[in-house]
């Protein structure tokens, strides 16, 4: 018995159908992050350059899923998508490590900086 699996194959109208769904949605996602970005007001605590970490982050890290999803329906075999997972979670892990790392450093700022303010003018 051979212990490799056998490739496998996602039908080609099942993959369009797909690849269309996804840049609709990948569209709607865009238009509310902008719509959220527009909304937000700009006395928000950490202000605009910590709103703007937020939905940077937001972005990319929609981005990277749907270029996992778009990869995902490249791979042709069970190796391949187990690869391809552990790559997603490994990066996304490091990635969201460093996001939470730099968000807590502005938000540690603004709330310094808050504070000076209200001595200074208080």
């Amino acid at each position: 018995m051979s212990s490799e699996m056998p490739p496998f194959e996602i039908p080609t109208d099942l993959r369009n159908i797909t690849e269309k769904s996804m840049e609709q949605v990948r569209t709607a996602i865009h238009g509310y992050l902008q719509f959220v970005q527009r909304a937000v007001p700009d006395d928000v605590m950490g202000g605009p350059e910590l709103s703007n970490k937020v939905l940077g982050y937001a972005e990319r890290n929609v981005a990277s899923a749907f270029d996992f999803a778009q990869r995902l329906l490249q791979v042709r075999d069970v190796q391949a998508l187990l690869k391809l997972q552990m790559d997603f979670i490994q990066m996304q892990t490091q990635a969201m490590t460093e996001q939470a790392y730099d968000l807590r450093e502005t938000t540690t700022k603004a709330m310094m900086d808050s504070v000076k303010s209200k001595f200074l003018c208080g």
